[in-house]
Parts: structure tokens; C-alpha cells; sequence
């Protein structure tokens, strides 16, 4: 019966030991929020073990266009560390920097890490005849304008080198970095240090994943490129021009855009002249994305022999976690195939 006594005794102090270790370790996790599925994967990839990050945007909305509700403006106020690719990309984002309940935050935009490839935005509905060389630096000037690090996101919200920043904030480049995985495998280094500096207590896991998290994203590049080597002379056309860095990295062929780079509503001018493009290109596939109207789409691929596709480069039927940014372009790769091989 005293032993008995004992063991309970001695169950109960190791189970409350437990619990207080599992308490101060959820204490010790940074408050992470992530502004968008694949950027919110990276950081859930890297954070594994330690903690799991806050999702802003779901992608039911395009994150150009996307409110913010009291809650999530208070969870941003509240949040250690908030993760976004920045440069206009999450645009309404520009706006809250002067909102007390944000005041003083860091926002760290990814758009700003050294080492990624960046690409110039382009122009026009119809695009320019270009050829594309996987793993080229497709933009040495825009690699200049990065590794600003992380400042506060006060600054982020002007606008530079004379773009309208209602059309795409203040990006000299296109901010759709993520859809290259090797971007995606610099984006994860500069994740860790982030969440090194935040946490010093967890650096070492913060780097283990990193590590394998960047493995795992060579693999994907590698099993992405085989999968879309026969598309590569196959044109197509986008909803909005979120697709670059994808189409460089893979050698693919956008023939153009039916909407710009912020998704804004097409006008009649660049509705023609995608149409004369996808006729004269002889465009296999338009593709729409689920958080926009189908209608422009629609208008386009009247008349014509191209099919329907979808492309969605934020994965808004996706479930948030680590694992979701493979699912997304390997969804991209898939939604491509099906359509352009067809």
C-alpha cells in the first residue's frame, strides 16, 4: 500500500513536471503570423516542433485586393514576428501601418531576403517573345534592391521608383517570388534567422528543419521539372500575371495575362489584344483563378479552340500546415498538364 501510495506520488509530480515543461515550451514559442498559405507553409516547415504560425489570408480573396477584419488587425498588433512577401503584394497590408493597434510591429517581407531571383514586371496584356533559361539569374539589378532585412513596416507602404502604388505598392519587380521553389529555398534560410533572432532557445531546430525543409524543396524543383518538360512550347494564358517565376523556373509559355499583376479588372483595349494574342499564338488553354470572376475568361476563349483551365496561386482550397506549398505547385503542375496536354 506505500508503494502504491509511492508510485502515485511519483506519477503525479512527473505528469505535472510535464505539463509545466510543456507549458513553459509553449510559452517560449513566438507568436508567428504568415500572410498567405505558401509563405505560411514555409514558416510551419520551419517552426515544426516549436510552435505553429498564425494563417492572415486564407486565398478565398486575392491577397492584392484582401481586408482585414478588427480581429486579424489585433492579432497583428499582438503578433512577435508577422511574415509577408511585402513590396505591394499584400497591398491593403500598406495601409495599417499607421494603425496604433499595429504601431511598432515588425513586419518582415521576404521580397527583401539577398540571393532570390527576381524578374522585371511586365507590361501589356500580350506578352513579349522571350526565352527563359532554368536556374539563370533572370534579375541582377532587382537582386541589388534586396537584403534591406528586417525594418519596420512604417516604410513599406511608400511607394518607390515612380509605380503607381494602387497598381502594385512600391515593387520595382514582380513580388510572386514564391511560385519559384528555389526562391522558396532562400525564403526559408532567412526564416530561420528570423525566427533565431526571435527565439534563441529553439536556433538549432530552427536550422534542422530549415535544412531539411530546403532539401525537400530541391526534390520538388527537380520532380516539378521532369513533370513539365513536355509542356514547355505549349502557349497558354493566365487569369492575372501571377505566374512568372513559375514559367521561368520550368521554361514554360505564357502568351499573356487577361488581368495585370494586381488582378484589377481587365479593360476592353487589353481584353482585345489578349484575344488577338491567344489567336495568333494559337493558345492551348486560358486559365481562371478561383478568387476571380470567370467572365473575363469566359470572353476571351469565345469563339476560339483554346480550353478552359484553372490555375490558383495561393491555394485557397488548401489546408494550412507545412506541407501545403508542395501540394500547391504540384496542384499548379497538375492543373497545367491536364489542360495543356489534353
Amino acid at each position: 500500500m506505500r508503494f502504491l501510495s509511492h508510485s502515485l506520488t511519483v506519477a503525479s509530480s512527473l505528469t505535472a513536471a510535464m505539463l509545466a515543461s510543456s507549458a513553459l515550451s509553449a510559452e517560449a514559442a513566438p507568436k508567428v503570423i504568415a500572410s498567405i498559405v505558401p509563405v505560411h507553409a514555409l514558416v510551419a516547415g520551419v517552426m515544426d516542433g516549436v510552435g505553429s504560425p498564425d494563417l492572415l489570408l486564407s486565398g478565398q480573396t486575392s491577397e492584392h485586393q484582401a481586408s482585414y477584419s478588427p480581429q486579424q488587425i489585433q492579432a497583428l498588433g499582438e503578433a512577435d514576428l508577422v511574415f509577408i512577401i511585402g513590396h505591394g503584394l499584400e497591398l491593403k497590408l500598406d495601409e495599417l501601418s499607421g494603425s496604433e493597434a499595429v504601431k511598432g510591429r515588425t513586419f518582415f517581407e521576404l521580397a527583401d531576403v539577398d540571393g532570390l531571383s527576381k524578374l522585371p514586371i511586365r507590361q501589356g496584356g500580350a506578352f513579349e517573345e522571350h526565352v527563359h533559361h532554368e536556374g539563370d539569374d533572370h534579375d541582377e539589378e532587382g537582386k541589388k534592391e534586396a537584403g534591406h532585412g528586417e525594418h519596420d513596416h512604417e516604410e513599406a507602404g511608400q511607394a518607390e521608383d515612380g509605380h503607381d502604388e494602387h497598381e502594385h505598392g512600391k515593387a520595382a519587380f514582380d513580388p510572386h517570388l514564391w511560385l519559384d521553389p528555389v526562391n522558396a529555398q532562400v525564403m526559408v534560410a532567412a526564416i530561420a534567422g528570423q525566427l533565431s533572432k526571435a527565439d534563441p532557445a529553439n536556433a538549432e531546430r530552427y536550422a534542422a528543419n530549415a535544412a531539411a525543409l530546403g532539401k525537400g524543396l530541391g526534390g520538388l524543383s527537380e520532380e516539378l521539372a521532369k513533370e513539365l518538360e513536355p509542356l514547355k512550347n505549349k502557349p497558354f494564358v493566365v487569369y492575372h500575371d501571377a505566374y512568372q517565376y513559375f514559367e521561368a523556373r520550368f521554361g514554360l509559355s505564357a502568351a499573356g495575362s487577361i488581368s495585370d499583376l494586381s488582378g484589377n479588372e481587365p479593360s476592353a483595349q487589353r481584353l482585345k489584344e489578349v484575344r488577338d494574342k491567344l489567336k495568333a499564338v494559337n493558345a492551348v488553354c486560358v486559365f481562371r483563378e478561383p478568387q476571380f470572376s470567370d467572365k473575363a475568361a469566359k470572353t476571351v476563349i469565345e469563339g476560339t479552340s483554346a480550353r478552359d483551365g484553372v490555375l490558383d496561386p495561393l491555394g485557397s482550397g488548401l489546408s494550412p500546415g507545412k506541407d501545403a506549398y508542395g501540394v500547391l505547385l504540384r496542384g499548379l503542375a497538375k492543373n497545367l498538364k491536364s489542360c495543356l496536354a489534353g
